[in-house]
């Protein structure tokens, strides 16, 4: 079987690569021989990570070349149909959808994260695109409903993130030895750049000199390499303590163990929050969109505020972060058993996707 992969891939975004990851090892352990080929920005990096074949995501006509001799196409994971950042995005993915559909080849819609879609026209693209498609999975509720709202006549099924069913247990990292850093000795942190009126990094250095104070060890993890380095760097400015940042160009498995190891995560950025779900290491979300408030409902982890919005602060944030630590056993034990029923889940995702293209061919 042939399948080709659309997704916001090859932009080292290291959530979105680990998306690419997670739903490449699913794909493979439900059939070992399935051959991928997967839309990138980068082809080359892609094709030598991976192990995979790559076309690069801008040429349409090499798009449509490679979807001629698919099986089918998925769309997704990640938050793709949003127009949040720009009013090209969900074109683009629905302009994918619509070649597989003119060439007659089945879409399977896996894991994605709804929104938020605000202009008219990017609704009426997205419920056409949609109803035309073959199965649709998403994230959460959320996602479900404003699919709903928007008039996608299609069922779409809730699924999880196709990262939480990744296999952390044999990534690891020099990176940390090299440091002299064990593991469960430090506290990991996830910062990213975001427009708010709100003073948000100067709240979040407040809580981390506390913590210091505490008798803590702070590293930051650029999540989307030199983009979140310079915020780690901004917020490692505003503190008082000293703190660590790891290397931007770390690679996703090393990112992954560098969370895992920690005593404890206060993030940003969504695939930190599912990294350290992967551990079952307990975190502290720091939320921007809906996104992170959907997830760490899901896991029952707490969120302490909203980057847009002066109802929180650094004494708040530590003091949840402390009490978490008291309770870190429990926390941890709470949230395996919350996170393993998903672990099992994500795997199934695959499954369906594969089915769908069993049965249309």
């Amino acid at each position: 079987m042939h399948v080709v992969l659309s997704g916001y891939y090859g932009f080292d975004n290291v959530g979105d690569d680990a998306i690419l990851l997670s739903i490449i090892q699913a794909l493979r352990k439900c059939q070992s021989d399935i051959d991928i080929t997967v839309l990138s920005n980068n082809p080359a990096a892609t094709e030598k990570t991976y192990g995979v074949k790559a076309v690069n995501r801008w040429k349409m006509n090499e798009i449509r070349q490679v979807l001629k001799t698919a099986d089918g196409l998925i769309s997704g994971g990640g938050s793709l149909m949003q127009d949040q950042t720009g009013m090209k995005t969900i074109p683009y993915y629905a302009g994918v959808i619509q070649i597989a559909k003119w060439l007659k080849k089945p879409v399977f819609i896996y894991a994605q994260g709804m929104g938020p879609i605000n202009h008219p026209l990017s609704k009426w693209i997205v419920r056409k695109a949609f109803n035309k498609v073959e199965k649709i999975t998403v994230r959460d509720k959320a996602s479900q409903s404003l699919l709903t709202e928007i008039g996608v006549k299609n069922e779409a099924l809730i699924v999880p993130d196709p990262v939480i069913g990744l296999n952390g247990s044999t990534f690891h990292t020099n990176w940390l030895a090299d440091e002299s850093l064990s593991a469960k000795s430090y506290i990991a942190i996830s910062v990213r750049d975001w427009p708010s009126t709100v003073d948000y990094k100067q709240k979040i250095a407040d809580s981390l000199d506390q913590l210091v104070r505490h008798g803590e060890q702070i590293v930051f993890l650029p999540m989307h390499g030199e983009h979140d380095a310079k915020s780690s760097q901004e917020v490692a400015a505003l503190m008082q303590e000293k703190s660590m940042i790891a290397p931007a160009d770390l690679s996703i498995e090393e990112k992954i163990a560098v969370i895992g190891q920690s005593k404890l995560l206060i993030g940003m950025r969504l695939h930190s929050l599912i990294f350290s779900s992967i551990y079952s290491t307990p975190f502290i979300a720091i939320s921007y969109d809906p996104k992170i408030d959907a997830f760490a409902e899901i896991v029952d982890q707490p969120i302490i505020g909203h980057v847009e919005v002066d109802d929180w602060n650094g004494t708040l944030l530590f003091e949840q972060t402390v009490k978490v630590i008291e309770q870190l056993t429990t926390v941890q034990e709470n949230m395996r058993q919350k996170v393993q029923a998903f672990q099992d889940a994500a795997e199934k995702t695959a499954k369906l996707a594969l089915e769908v293209f069993t049965k249309s061919s």
